[in-house]
């Protein structure tokens, strides 16, 4: 874990023009920058702008706001030669500093991704309104009417990095959702957010709603991130996206509420009755269809009276997989699957790469003891044919996500009908999962009288 964000003096005296993006480590590095007063009236300047920008958004009806998601989308796809020019700028800047390949996948918008952002954001205006859902009610023998209902959250910011795409997503679920946001998108896709962020204030004001509902700090860089997160009373709530390092530095230093969104050591369990052909291709899908991402298994566990290990072993190696397997698994496949002696460090890693660690086990039991033992919580799977066992699995592993025969992929919001996703919540308190639209709302109760007196 990194030193905190908040440092000594001597790490002051940067003003808002040397705070560019780009300018020093991201949140949660020994070079986060001291925010100076002049960084600090800023956000907050831009914070209380958000908040009278979501007073306006919380009366805004359905329509007006689906308006607003669809006039988004058609300035994406108008815009989308600059957006992809400047994508490339920040590709060809992450080239050049040697970002990895999974991080590269992450921050690369091509054609066809801008044309999913497009489509995320039509069928979030499909999708009910949450704020104004009627969570419960009753009506008391006093005469007292009750509702509890959903209302939006308010001012939600975000601290997320390499990941272009997240502006979109957050934003468009922000707005369906009746709330300002405020960005802060890591100087890797410094570029690419900056034209993003201009479409979808342009956007929003064509429509007459607010563009302040839509902000960005990442003028300020780290140091305005820094602020962000002690800027409790003026943001409702925060949520972090991206490497354990970033994620855990704002759950530990933040003084606003987090989301935590956890890195995702994802496992599959190959349970001894499991079918051949479902297998590899679950596992095909699972491990390579897109590798640097969260829900992309990480760990397959095998059972040892499994016959169809070695049919999956050469199925991942073929499409370019790297094993890393205890010393059963080793023994267990032909010589020619080639290998490497996997450590606890592979048990514990989420590769985000086109590597697995694979581990041999004797029952449904170990199984799930391997997976308490080093799971981030995130999303697990079995492959079996057996009803019992698939019970027992969902009710002993406590995961966000617990699948049964299908792909660990499945873990999105799109995927599960939800339209976008801010991110995956590892945590139990309020979200968790994949967060959509009610996930971005909070609860109001409305209590309704004739002059009721309490006795």
């Amino acid at each position: 874990m990194t030193e905190a964000l908040t440092h000594t003096a001597e790490n002051s005296g940067i003003t808002a023009a040397q705070a560019q993006p780009g300018a020093s480590a991201e949140p949660g590095s020994a070079e986060a920058p001291f925010a100076t007063p002049g960084v600090e009236a800023a956000v907050h300047a831009i914070a209380d702008r958000s908040r009278h920008a979501a007073r306006r958004m919380a009366t805004a009806n359905r329509a007006w706001k689906d308006r607003a998601l669809r006039a988004v989308g058609a300035a994406l796809q108008e815009n989308a030669p600059a957006i992809l020019a400047a994508n490339a700028m920040d590709v060809d800047r992450g080239k050049a500093n040697g970002t990895s390949a999974a991080l590269l996948d992450r921050l690369t918008l091509t054609e066809t991704r801008v044309a999913g952002l497009v489509a995320a954001l039509e069928n979030l205006a499909n999708l009910p309104d949450p704020v104004g859902n009627v969570v419960r009610g009753q009506t008391l023998p006093n005469g007292l009417r009750l509702r509890q209902v959903n209302v939006p959250m308010g001012v939600v910011a975000a601290i997320y990095e390499a990941r272009p795409n997240v502006t979109v997503d957050i934003a468009g679920l922000a707005l369906k959702s009746g709330n300002a946001v405020i960005l802060r998108g890591g100087s890797a896709a410094e570029a690419t957010n900056q034209v993003l962020v201009r479409v979808l204030r342009e956007a929003l004001e064509s429509v007459g709603l607010p563009a302040d509902a839509v902000q960005t700090v990442d003028q300020f860089g780290r140091a305005g991130a820094n602020v962000l997160m002690k800027a409790r009373g003026r943001v409702d709530v925060l949520i972090p996206r991206g490497g354990r390092d970033l994620i855990q530095a704002v759950v530990t230093n933040s003084a606003v509420p987090v989301i935590e969104t956890g890195e995702g050591n994802v496992h599959i369990f190959l349970d001894e009755s499991a079918d051949e052909n479902m297998a590899v291709e679950i596992l095909l899908n699972a491990k390579t269809q897109r590798p640097s991402v969260c829900n992309t298994v990480e760990t397959l566990l095998v059972h040892s009276g499994s016959t169809v290990l070695p049919a999956v072993a050469a199925a991942l190696r073929a499409a370019g997989v790297r094993l890393h397997v205890d010393g059963r698994i080793s023994a267990a496949l032909p010589a020619a699957i080639e290998t490497e002696p996997a450590t606890d460090v592979d048990w514990g890693t989420e590769y985000m790469d086109l590597d697995l660690a694979v581990a041999m086990v004797d029952s449904l039991d170990e199984a799930v003891q391997h997976i308490r033992t080093w799971s981030t919580g995130h999303t697990e799977a079995i492959l079996t044919n057996s009803l019992s066992n698939a019970e027992r699995f969902i009710a002993e592993v406590d995961s966000a996500a617990v699948i049964v025969n299908a792909s660990t992929r499945f873990t999105d919001g799109g995927e599960l009908g939800l339209g976008a996703e801010v991110g995956i919540s590892t945590q139990k308190l309020h979200a968790r999962g994949p967060m959509g639209l009610t996930e971005l709302t909070t609860t109001k109760w409305i209590v309704q009288g004739e002059g009721q007196v309490r006795a």
